[in-house]
């Protein structure tokens, strides 16, 4: 078991692209996180013998859990396996909780690494986004972060956003590195079914931003983080050496991993499973050992479909030697033809994508597909 995901499905607000199961009704918390305790102490016989190497507090906002609380769960690992003592120990955190006292909090519990989600610098963004921070939180909580002694951590922007230009855009990128931070997750902006901002965008009160803004903007970010000698190890993440997330690392190279709550995903290697996105079934399910959940079986195909879309994501590629079967000739057509177009290239029997090819990953995946026999 490379690694264990905590799923804590509640925030203060919700925010306007969002579509994550979470809460806004915390009263409910304690019997939720008395579920995911139990959860774990019952899935224990799936736990590899080897020491799990990461965990994941997200969410949600797993920093509105009180101490104790991110306690609680972090026995409950220990009492039921063992954790490598070189294990990254993630908590997703959001600007307005950050203070002193939270992160020697967070520091004596064990917390390795910080994932900030700080989104924008501007306050208008953050007010139209629905954030509870505003831009001096955010700066704020990143300096104190910076000194409080953790093994990494890491902050989230969004761009393409709504009316979003190439100058603020590197705005955001300036304040960011001037910053000091050592990795850095930046999405581009995507309207998801049933968020507020879909409907927004039905409605005609938002224009989102188009496809050639949006490259523009991804191109610009490649060549400032670049610069300032962060890897492109995944299109969307950045980090300098050592500071690579070994969490979402083992999501794309297809590692096993357990997640806990409500929503969250577990994968063993050939079966996925994921929990009831909601927070009373879930516990109510835990509670009367019932069925919460929902699984599949992957074929071959499928798995070799699931490494395809997340390695090319990857500076490593997909080793297509380790796909579970032979590279069928339409999709090697279609690698060559990439190859040709120069958005592909072989390295050995890995498949990687060019700078170019960056721009067209999930095309590119999904053309490579293998179907079913």
């Amino acid at each position: 078991m490379a690694g264990l995901y905590f799923h804590i499905p509640f925030c203060r607000r919700a925010c306007v692209y969002c579509d994550f199961h979470f809460s806004t009704a915390l009263d409910g918390r304690e019997r939720v996180l008395a579920a995911m305790r139990t959860e774990l102490e019952r899935r224990k016989a799936e736990w590899d013998t080897s020491p799990v190497d990461n965990l994941y507090f997200g969410g949600g906002t797993p920093s509105l859990l009180a101490p104790e609380e991110i306690k609680g769960l972090l026995d409950e690992v220990h009492r039921h396996g063992e954790v490598a003592a070189t294990a990254e120990i993630t908590l997703e955190a959001n600007p307005d909780d950050v203070t002193p006292a939270a992160l020697e909090a967070w520091l004596a519990l064990g917390i390795t690494r910080i994932s900030l989600g700080t989104q924008s610098f501007r306050d208008e963004r953050l007010r139209w986004m629905g954030r509870a921070h505003d831009a001096a939180q955010a700066l704020r909580s990143i300096d104190l972060i910076a000194k409080a002694g953790f093994t990494s951590w890491t902050i989230d922007l969004i761009y393409g956003l709504p009316g979003m230009t190439l100058a603020e855009w590197d705005e955001q990128l300036t304040i960011a590195l001037e910053h000091g931070m050592p990795h850095l997750s930046a999405y581009c902006l995507t309207v998801e079914p049933r968020t507020a901002l879909h409907h927004q965008v039905q409605k005609g009160r938002v224009l989102p931003a188009d496809d050639a803004q949006q490259a523009e903007q991804f191109e610009h970010l490649v060549r400032r983080m670049g610069g300032a000698g962060l890897v492109q190890y995944e299109i969307s993440n950045f980090g300098r050496p050592g500071h690579f997330a070994q969490h979402n690392t083992s999501y794309w190279k297809g590692a096993p991993y357990m997640g806990i709550g409500p929503s969250a995903h577990s994968f063993d290697g050939k079966v996925r499973r994921w929990n009831v996105a909601n927070n009373l079934r879930y516990a109510q399910g835990v509670e009367h050992n019932g069925t919460h959940w929902e699984h599949e079986v992957l074929t071959t195909a499928q798995r070799a479909n699931e490494m395809l879309l997340t390695g090319l994501r990857t500076m490593w590629g997909v080793d297509t030697a380790l796909l579970g079967l032979e590279l069928p000739a339409e999709s090697r057509a279609e690698a060559e033809r990439y190859v040709a177009e120069g958005l592909l290239q072989w390295r050995d029997t890995h498949l990687v994508l060019t700078a170019r090819g960056k721009n067209f990953a999930d095309r590119i995946a999904s053309d490579l597909f293998i179907l079913e026999p």
